[in-house]
């Protein structure tokens, strides 16, 4: 649990680290459920620092009950996964976020 926590307090500094007055009106993120059943994230990248970068495909399929789905696109980072891969995808996200560009 301890890890789940940090990933979640980890995400929470990066919004919060976006939010500048304006940023907060127009982007976000969204976290929201799937009927298959399942998760959907979308993090707003535009005005971040990680603007432009682009995330490489990612499509790992385990099982109907456990997959991951991450992509970016407009902007924005995407991700799909099933319904116990939540933390799984926000990890993908925070390595992704945190890797030096090249």
């Amino acid at each position: 649990m301890g890890d789940s926590e940090s990933l979640l307090d980890w995400l929470q500094e990066w919004y919060a680290h976006q939010c500048d007055g304006d940023w907060e009106h127009e982007w976000g993120v969204r976290i929201a459920t799937l009927d298959n059943p399942g998760w959907s994230v979308e993090i707003d990248l535009e005005e971040t620092d990680l603007e432009g970068r682009e995330y490489t495909r990612l499509d790992v399929r385990r099982s109907s009950r456990d997959w991951v789905l991450a992509w970016t696109a407009e902007q924005t980072f995407h991700a799909a996964c099933g319904p116990g891969n939540l933390a799984e995808v926000l990890a993908v996200f925070r390595t992704w976020a945190t890797s030096p560009t090249s």
